[in-house]
Formats: structure tokens, C-alpha cells, sequence
């Protein structure tokens, strides 16, 4: 990490109004150091910057949040890392726009690790749910770090089972890490900085700003080998998740899922477009060459109920089922709470129910 006064240094180019990634990379081309760059006159800042932006690195008053973030990194497992530090993460320094400084709360030396990217809907079905976590767990198994972004769905489940395997999980946040969001992952969030890492390249105080979760995602591909879609529709920052993978030369892999369903249309939507079709860990594993083996999930038990065998793996509507196992609707609902309490099925909005497993 930094020392303290080059931290200074790092701490007001970055936090300038007006001085994201792109530029503070620019400065530091053109003056050497964070401490050259901040120390320039407004007449050497205009050759490299526009006139607002060399006018604020001059006069902005940044005391009080450069004194916060010291004293933020210098409470037990927070980190605030520069680009010249020995523990920024390599992978990032292969993207475009990798940022100048990052604040980490955790186990930075995952940020050395071999991860892959698992993405997915804030709406996630209970199937996907299930399936993100068991990918993860099983990869996290194998050896790599699970990175995700701390949001609902799949990505809390994505995280869900980087800590249950025997590696672990870094989330990459939209906000600064003194704040959670979104709020119900709070206890995942404390789990994530003990046995994990937070990870954000936003200042301290960075509250959900929409435009900041796809410069978020750019981090979360960048980071890893691979990015793995378990759900998605059609327009989904998931989807944004996997172009940036794309551009960064990272695999791009999806699981497909049923044609009624709308959010395996982004899976299928990458799918046509060139991800790689998984069905298993294993997939991911032989296409990003680690020849590390996951324990394969036990086989499905067989459909000892007719009614499992009658509902199918698409979602289905009580009405349908009920033409399909010709119960009576008062019997049928009584059996799927049975299979719904037994952990068999789930229930879903609008009186549907889907089978897990």
C-alpha cells in the first residue's frame, strides 16, 4: 500500500471534480507522479486538461475527504491501493481504463487470484438462484475466486457460494464501502469483508448513482478469466457485464434455459452470438484451460411423484397443471404445498410453480 503522504497524493488527484480514471492516467503520463501532477500550475495543467478541471486539481478544498479516506484505511482490513502498488490487481492493468486507485475492505491478496465473473437478473427465479449458487460454490472449489457486484438475485447467490466453497468471493460495489446497497445484503456484505473482499474504485460517501454500476461492471469482467450469465433478459446490465468481457478478451459463457422464459432470452441472446453454451463447472473449467476437477452434483433423484414429472422444468400455472394431472384444483394445491414445503418446487408471481433440481 501506499505510503502515507504519496496516499495523500493518489487521495486528491482522484477525488479532483472532474478527474475520473482516464484522466488521472493522463496526468500522471504527462507530470510523472500524483504528487507532480497536484503540485502543477494552472498554466501545466491546461496543456493536458480542460481549463474547469485544471482550475479544481488547483483550488478544490479536498482536506476533510482526503482525512476521512485516511482514516477509513487505517481501520483494521481496509485498504486504499494505488496503481503503483505491488497489490493492485494485474488483471485490471490489462483493460482500457483501469482505475487509479481502488478501496478494498477484506483480503486484498484475492485480487492476485484466478476468478471468474458470475452475472446474472436482480430478479432471479428460484431456480437460477439455486443454480448461480451451486456454479459458484463448485468453481470456488475448484480454485477461483467468485467475483460478483452485491446485487440481488443471482449476484447474491454468485457470492453465496464463492464463501461456501473452499475459495471465495470479491464484490465489486457501485457505491463508496462505507455504504451498502442495496441495504438487504447487508449481513452478506459483512460476511463478503471478513471471509471475502469489497472492492470500489468510488470515493468514500458514493452513494447509488445510477451511470456508476456499468463503470462497476467493467471491474467485475475485468478482474476475471471468464464471465458466466446464469439469468438475464434481453436488456440487462448483465448483458453490459458480458460485452465489457468481451471487449477486455475475457470467455463469455451462459447456461441456456427455457424458450417461455424471459430472462433466459439474454442468455440465449449471448449464446447466438458467440458465449460458450455451459451445463456444468466443468464447462467453464475446460474452456478457460484449468484442469482442476468440481465434485459433480449428485444425480437427480427420479420422479418418484407424477405430479413433479407432469409439471415439467418450465414454469406452470396451477389451471395447466391441473388439465395436465387431472386433479381436482383443491387436490392438486394441497399436493404442490406438500412438494413446495419438501424443498421440491417454488412458488412464483402469478399463481405459478417451478420445479428445483
Amino acid at each position: 500500500m501506499a505510503a502515507a503522504a504519496d496516499l495523500e497524493h493518489w487521495l486528491r488527484l482522484t477525488l479532483t471534480p472532474g478527474v475520473g480514471p482516464r484522466t488521472a492516467r493522463l496526468l500522471l503520463q504527462a507530470f510523472g507522479s500524483p504528487e507532480a501532477a497536484v503540485s502543477a500550475s494552472t498554466a501545466a495543467l491546461e496543456r493536458v486538461v480542460p481549463r474547469a478541471v485544471a482550475a479544481a486539481i488547483v483550488t478544490a478544498s479536498l482536506d476533510d475527504a482526503i482525512a476521512t479516506s485516511r482514516s477509513w484505511s487505517e481501520q483494521t482490513g481496509n485498504h486504499v491501493i494505488t496503481l503503483a502498488d505491488e497489490s493492485y490487481p494485474p488483471a485490471l492493468l490489462e483493460i482500457p481504463d483501469p482505475p487509479v486507485v481502488l478501496f478494498a475492505k477484506g483480503r486484498p491478496e484475492l485480487l492476485r487470484s484466478t476468478s471468474v465473473a458470475i452475472v446474472g437478473s436482480r430478479n432471479a427465479t428460484p431456480q437460477g438462484i439455486a443454480t448461480a449458487r451451486e456454479f459458484a460454490q463448485a468453481l470456488s472449489d475448484a480454485g477461483l475466486t467468485v467475483v460478483s457486484g452485491l446485487a440481488l438475485g443471482i449476484d447474491a447467490a454468485a457470492h453465496e457460494g464463492g464463501l461456501a466453497g473452499s475459495s471465495s468471493t470479491i464484490a465489486v460495489t457501485g457505491t463508496g464501502l462505507d455504504i451498502v446497497y442495496p441495504a438487504r445484503n447487508r449481513a452478506l456484505a459483512h460476511r463478503i469483508a471478513e471471509k471475502g473482499l469489497l472492492l470500489s474504485e468510488f470515493p468514500l460517501g458514493t452513494g447509488a448513482i445510477a451511470h456508476n454500476f456499468p463503470r462497476r461492471n467493467r471491474l467485475i469482467s475485468g478482474l476475471s478469466r471468464g464471465v458466466l450469465v446464469v439469468e438475464a433478459a434481453v436488456k440487462s446490465g448483465s448483458l453490459t457485464t458480458a460485452r465489457f468481457g468481451a471487449d477486455q478478451g475475457r470467455e463469455v459463457f451462459a447456461i441456456p434455459g427455457s424458450i417461455h422464459s424471459p430472462l433466459a432470452r439474454g442468455c440465449h441472446a449471448l449464446i447466438k452470438q458467440g458465449a460458450k453454451l455451459v451445463e456444468s463447472a466443468q464447462d467453464v473449467l475446460e474452456e478457460l484451460h484449468l484442469a482442476a476437477p468440481v465434485r459433480e452434483r449428485p444425480a437427480a433423484p427420479a420422479d418418484d411423484d407424477p405430479l413433479l414429472a407432469q409439471l415439467g422444468h418450465d414454469p406452470c400455472d396451477v389451471d395447466t397443471l391441473a388439465v395436465r394431472s387431472g386433479l381436482a384444483v383443491d387436490v392438486l394445491t394441497a399436493r404442490l404445498l406438500e412438494l413446495e414445503l419438501e424443498g421440491r418446487i417454488a412458488s412464483l408471481p402469478g399463481g405459478r410453480y417451478q420445479r428445483l433440481g
